[in-house]
This record gives structure tokens, C-alpha cells and sequence, in this order.
């Protein structure tokens, strides 16, 4: 099996400058991309005189996240992709893991590591932790991260287990589980374009894995930080298009709870004086509306799987019942 890792990049040269040299050292026998998103920084310059072996593609502008990787993949001919943000920090042997696991079990599309944060290495990392979840209303969470509450790696999560999504930090697919289920929905620009292609592939069959025996560090933040309107905006109005897309049930009464729980999200908020998260959900549900028909008819009749939904609600757990650890879930609801 030939190894791709491409790491997408836009303005990044310190991001790369920092983290490119562990990919250098760490993954023998893979081959390097970084596809460029237009940057106007130094950053093509910077690879090509200090990293001549790492192979640019140049995207003609900012296509983001979904965009920048499905025109770059188009190039790249291995049979897996190793999807990288361009602030992770990768591990000795990490790519082993990861293969070993496509190895074993046939119907894997996509395989993710432990990821754990960079400011905090005792800690999971926000963005995948050790496997992302759903609840039946389509908000993500993952094991060792729920909200805002990040458990530390006490060596509860050392089991391989299929999860329900791959963080896009550190992502592997097979190439030809890509090409099948169209890539990436560049209508989602960035986030959560990773759960919605988990989700197709869920869908036509596939499994999704997570595995402890590969483990990266994840800095977060380095193109959008967890503070930004723009990123709130994202989270919200994508969150819908993948319950619209992809559930199975009749996707308006989950999509009508969940407009009303975004409300109160956006409430919260305002009573934090955080004007302009409040302005970027309302702006998500409008343009949520705006990208209605569209999204509807990309849903397709794929074979009627049946999803496990852990809780069915995140928010009641989390937020009523004070549930902050991912076995207290697994415990309330065997």
C-alpha cells in the first residue's frame, strides 16, 4: 500500500517552518505533498529551498479546506491519503499504526490516530481526541473531548474501535474510498466537510476507525482560531447541511430541534456579550436556508444502514446532566 501525506497549506511558512520537519524525519517510504491554497506568504519558497523532496501542488486560489484538497487529491495516485494539517507534529513509527489497521479489516475507508494538543501533550486535542461521535441531532463530540471539557490521556482510549468520524487534522482514506463517494463537499468550504464524507461512507457501507498505536500532536487554531466568527458560522450552518444530506430519517423534525437548540446557543451567546457568534449563527441558519434545495438533493437512496447513535441528545448530557467524560456516556446508556 503506497503512501500519500498531503498536507494542505494556505500562508502557513511558520506552521511548516515548525511541524514539516517531524513529517520529514518520522515517514519513511511515504511520499510528501503540500498543496499550496494560493498563499502569499513565502511559503512555496521556503519548501522548495529547504525540503526539495516534499512534491508542491499550487492550487489557483483559496478553495479551503474541501476545495484545496479534492483539486489537489486529483494529482496524487497513491492508493492511501494521509490528510495533514500543517500544525501537527507527527511521531516516531506513526504511520504504521495507521496502516495496520487497513491491513487487517477490509471495509475501512478511513483510520485516524490518537490526537493529542500540542499546549497540553497530557491532554487530547479538541479537534478528534481519540474518535469523533454524532448524537442523534448531528452535534459532534468525540471520545476525551465533550463541548469544551478535554479529558487527559490517562490511557483510557487504548483500544482500536470504528468511531463515526476522523478528525480532518490527521485523516486517512483509501484513495479509491475517496474517489467513490465524490471527495469532499466543497459547498462546506471548511469544517466538518470530514463528518459529512464519514457519514456518506457510513452510508454506502464503509467503517471508520480509530487507533492508538499511531499519535500526533495538534497545535489547533493555525488557519482559523476556535475564537473566530467565521469558524462559528461554519460549525453551525454545516453541522445542518450534514443532517440534511445524510440522515436517514426524515431529516426536518431532527433539523426543526436542532434550529431550536442553536437558538439557545446563540442566547448563551448574547449573554456572554459575544455579539458577533451570536450574529454568526443567525447568519448560518439564513444561509443554511439560502443552500436549502441544494443540499436536499444530494441526498441519495445509498442502502439503509442503520446507524448506532450513542446519546441522542449531547446537549442534554452535557449540559443538563453534567457529563463531561465520553465512559460516562457509554455507562448511562448500556
Amino acid at each position: 500500500m503506497d503512501i500519500a501525506i498531503v498536507i494542505l497549506n494556505w500562508n502557513g511558512r511558520k506552521l511548516l517552518e515548525t511541524y514539516l520537519p517531524s513529517v520529514i524525519t518520522h515517514s519513511e517510504n511515504a511520499k510528501i505533498y503540500v498543496a499550496d491554497n494560493a498563499s502569499t506568504d513565502d511559503s512555496l519558497e521556503f519548501i522548495a529551498h529547504n525540503y526539495p523532496e516534499v512534491i508542491i501542488i499550487k492550487n489557483d486560489k483559496n478553495y479551503g479546506f474541501a476545495g484545496g484538497y479534492n483539486k489537489a487529491l486529483n494529482l496524487v495516485e497513491e492508493d492511501l491519503y494521509v490528510l495533514l494539517n500543517n500544525d501537527v507534529e507527527v511521531t516516531h513509527r506513526w504511520l504504521e499504526g495507521i496502516k495496520s489497521v487497513f491491513e487487517k479489516k477490509s471495509k475501512v475507508a478511513v483510520v485516524q490516530p490518537k490526537l493529542k494538543s500540542l499546549h497540553q501533550p497530557n491532554k487530547f486535542d479538541y479537534a478528534g481526541a481519540a474518535g469523533g461521535f454524532i448524537d442523534s441531532l448531528g452535534y459532534p463530540f468525540c471520545r476525551g473531548r465533550i463541548f469544551d471539557h478535554i479529558e487527559e490521556d490517562s490511557g483510557q482510549y487504548e483500544d482500536e474501535s470504528e468511531i463515526f468520524w476522523a478528525s480532518g487534522a490527521c485523516f486517512a482514506i483509501k484513495r479509491n474510498c475517496f474517489i467513490e463517494a465524490g471527495g469532499f463537499d466543497e459547498d462546506y468550504f471548511a469544517h466538518q466537510e470530514e463528518i459529512d464524507l464519514c457519514w456518506r461512507l457510513k452510508n454506502l457501507d464503509y467503517s471508520v476507525w480509530y487507533t492508538p498505536k499511531s499519535e500526533v500532536f495538534h497545535l489547533g487554531g493555525g488557519t482559523l482560531a476556535s475564537s473566530s466568527p467565521r469558524k462559528t458560522f461554519l460549525n453551525f450552518r454545516n453541522s445542518l447541511f450534514n443532517l440534511l444530506k445524510n440522515s436517514k430519517k426524515n431529516p426536518f423534525g431532527l433539523i426543526f430541534i436542532r434550529m431550536l437548540l442553536d437558538g439557545v446557543a446563540a442566547l448563551r451567546f448574547l449573554l456572554q456579550a459575544k455579539v458577533n457568534h451570536f450574529l454568526a449563527i443567525f447568519k448560518a441558519h439564513v444561509n443554511f436556508y439560502i443552500f436549502f434545495t441544494k443540499m436536499y438533493n444530494k441526498r441519495k437512496t445509498l442502502k439503509k444502514i442503520k446507524h448506532k447513535f450513542i446519546v441522542s441528545s449531547i446537549v442534554w448530557h452535557g449540559f443538563v446532566l453534567n457529563v463531561t467524560r465520553f465512559k460516562k456516556l457509554n455507562s448511562d446508556n448500556n
